[in-house]
């Protein structure tokens, strides 16, 4: 059985990071996409486990749920971040909830993502709200994608949200599509 070279100590590097902690560390306002198209701005003050608590300027703070989360950036990003955002209005009229249970979201797998980043290849993410945000993989931890997308805007996925992964081409990325077609091993970085 093979494996993808660098693919281990990447996670064991970044697998247990969070964008909540490096929000919280960084200690400026980031805008919270979410569910329900919905936007919050504030300060990350506090990382639990499944919650976080923001500072919101001119508000009491307020508690938010993590899986009420589709995407995240800096705040001061947001002018460049909406028209890259587009919409794919069958997933939006499906009216999609959060799915709670792990193992009934629609999962990518590690193995998909790292040759994709390393590679450098466009992916467009469909979110199940319906964005869809087009760009290239530059981190992934277990909870969460970060993407550049055009000019180099760095937004941040939650890896909940995600209801669909394709390249340019139409190629799907989820688990339930590459268990069966196993397109890492196709890739320079597979060793046999």
């Amino acid at each position: 059985m093979g494996h993808l070279n660098g693919l281990e100590e990447y996670l064991a590097r970044n697998y247990a990071v969070s964008v909540f902690d490096t929000a919280m560390t960084a200690g400026k306002p980031w805008e919270f996409h979410l569910h329900g198209h919905s936007v919050l701005r504030g300060v990350v003050l506090e990382n639990r486990k499944w919650d976080i608590t923001l500072d919101i300027a001119g508000k009491e703070k307020e508690e938010l749920q993590k899986i009420q989360v589709n995407y995240l950036h800096p705040a001061d990003l947001s002018e460049s971040v909406k028209p890259l955002i587009k919409t794919d209005q069958k997933v939006e009229s499906m009216n999609l909830e959060p799915i709670l249970s792990p193992h009934k979201r629609y999962f990518v797998k590690n193995k998909s993502l790292f040759p994709l980043m390393k590679e450098k290849e466009v992916l467009l993410f469909t979110l199940l709200d319906g964005e869809v945000l087009r760009g290239i993989v530059t981190e992934f931890s277990r909870y969460d994608v970060t993407v550049s997308m055009k000019g180099g805007v760095l937004v941040t996925i939650l890896r909940h949200a995600v209801y669909d992964l394709r390249n340019k081409k139409g190629r799907c990325f989820l688990k339930s599509f590459q268990d069966k077609h196993r397109d890492w091993e196709e890739g320079s970085l597979f060793i046999s």
